[in-house]
């Protein structure tokens, strides 16, 4: 038998409680809100029926890719790349609290 499994364990990780918290946050790149076309406004709901996140996730924009347009995006968390980026096309990006 290895030795690893001989001694004793100790202590416990919470591997449980992260991986949920985890699987709450559905991350959009800014290349894929380049790709939904002609909207103004992108927001949870806009998201959801594109198919591109679940309902009841809480979604974070990441900065991966370009956008030309001016948009107004609504989600919970942004990356700084992304607010910059947003802001450089001269769209405007809005915080949501969280439930």
């Amino acid at each position: 038998m290895p030795l690893q499994r001989r001694l004793p364990k100790r202590g416990f990780r919470r591997l449980v409680r992260n991986e949920a918290r985890r699987k709450c946050i559905a991350i959009v790149n800014l290349s894929t809100l380049a790709k939904l076309g002609e909207v103004s406004e992108v927001t949870p709901t806009t998201l959801v029926e594109a198919g591109l996140v679940a309902v009841g996730r809480r979604i974070k924009v990441l900065g991966d890719g370009e956008i030309k347009r001016a948009i107004k995006v609504n989600a919970h968390a942004f990356s700084r790349a992304a607010q910059e980026k947003i802001a450089a096309a001269g769209g405007n990006a809005v915080l949501i609290e969280a439930d």
